[in-house]
């Protein structure tokens, strides 16, 4: 997959197959449009495109909303379509002024003009342009101009595809892993690098990375312990991550992200890992004194153990 960060000096596409969106999370629904796109490029000797923009639309639409999040950063998303059979990932910038253009003006200027597509496959509900007036009726009402075709993504099959970013969304908030991972089909991941923290965990022998996310709109599922697979260097390691505000045994209004890494001894720190989720193992709860704690940190491991392989 080629990547093209912006509009600008694309290269001559043929027979371009465009499919547009934000794309969160890359889930199962997604993945099948993209394999649509793929099958046509195939059967006409074309490419397969898909258009999306950084930052979101809604960061830029609605600047003062911070209940955004967002499954995956524009750099998981990259990771995720590399391994789809994409043809090209072009990302454009959205911008007030790209929000501001009159939705013919979007039709001709950025999807006729850079992609001059041969089809463009879309969502019955896509919207775009100035408020959001340009939809699939005027793509439709357009395509003899631009000589293209519309291949319009139905209700019901997306109805029948039964996923959407905003069910994955829920799931991880909820703490339901395995339903959002089955949602995605892929496990959701969080990318974080490891930081300073207070070295609680190394006192009760069980030293953790602590973790800062520097997105400030990446998604971060319900408080609670989880069973992790944890990649350092290009190996797996199984992992014991706690989120949450360290009500555990004293009060903190910091959220907090730390993982155990079994099996592990090194040094981490500002090193960046990924932290796929495989499963939820229980909620936080607030412990009387350490031991009881401790305790509970070696019945985390044991059902780790049990839980994930690599």
């Amino acid at each position: 997959m080629q990547v093209h960060k912006g509009i600008h000096n694309l290269p001559n596409f043929k027979n371009a197959v465009l499919t547009i969106g934000t794309y969160d999370g890359v889930h199962f629904g997604h993945q099948q449009i993209i394999k649509r796109i793929n099958d046509i490029a195939t059967a006409i000797n074309g490419e397969s495109i898909l258009l999306t923009f950084d930052p979101h639309p809604r960061l830029i639409l609605n600047p003062k909303d911070t209940t955004l999040k967002l499954i995956s950063t524009i750099d998981e998303k990259i990771e995720l379509l590399n391994s789809f059979e994409l043809d090209h990932l072009v990302i454009a910038e959205f911008s007030k002024d790209f929000a501001a253009m009159d939705a013919e003006e979007y039709v001709q200027k950025i999807l006729i003009d850079n992609f001059h597509p041969k089809k463009i496959v879309i969502g019955y509900d896509h919207h775009f342009g100035k408020n959001r007036s340009g939809n699939i009726d005027l793509l439709r009402k357009l395509a003899s101009k631009y000589n293209y075709e519309v291949e319009e993504i139905s209700a019901q099959t997306l109805d029948e595809i039964s996923v959407s970013s905003t069910k994955v969304r829920n799931a991880l908030l909820h703490g339901d892993i395995q339903q959002a991972n089955q949602f995605l089909a892929h496990p959701f991941t969080i990318k974080g690098k490891v930081v300073h923290g207070d070295k609680i965990g190394r006192i009760l022998g069980f030293p953790t990375a602590n973790i800062d996310i520097s997105y400030p709109h990446k998604l971060i599922p319900a408080s609670g312990v989880y069973a992790v697979k944890i990649k350092i260097n290009q190996q797996y390691y199984k992992g014991a991550l706690s989120i949450g505000y360290r009500e555990t045994v004293f009060d903190n209004s910091k959220l907090t992200i730390e993982v155990f890494i079994l099996d592990f001894d090194g040094d981490l720190y500002n090193q960046e890992l990924d932290m796929i989720f495989v499963q939820f193992l229980r909620e936080q709860i607030k412990y009387e004194n350490w031991e009881l704690l401790k305790l509970q940190i070696e019945k985390d491991v044991a059902d780790v153990r049990q839980v994930v392989n690599i």
